[in-house]
């Protein structure tokens, strides 16, 4: 009973490495999203954090329209990079989980 327990939460520890290192890693990985466009590009890490706003001179002269391509652009990039954090860490956290039956039900 002990082993089993020992080996579970040896196995839960090595899991909390990889998704540690995984997060790490996706600092690296690079979403870049554009407006349909092509007036504003923004690039961002798989983390969610902002790297580069690349904007067109023609939306300087209208605030509104400048604010308004922004959020979307950047609610478009966040959800990409969401996606593929939440897919990555997913992965490696559900492949160090126990088999403990039942657990498969709550979803």
């Amino acid at each position: 009973m002990f082993g089993d327990l020992m080996g579970m939460m040896g196995k839960l520890k090595e899991t909390q490495e990889k998704v540690e290192a995984t997060k790490k890693r996706l600092d690296t990985v690079l979403v870049d999203e554009s407006s349909n466009d092509g007036l504003i590009k923004v690039t961002i890490t798989a983390n969610r954090e902002i790297k580069n706003i690349s904007l067109d001179d023609a939306l300087l002269e209208d605030k509104e329209q400048l604010e308004d391509y922004l959020v979307l652009t950047l609610n478009k990039a966040i959800a990409k990079a969401t996606e593929i954090n939440e897919t990555e860490i997913g992965a490696v956290a559900k492949e160090g989980m126990p088999n403990i039956p039942g657990m498969d039900l709550l979803k």
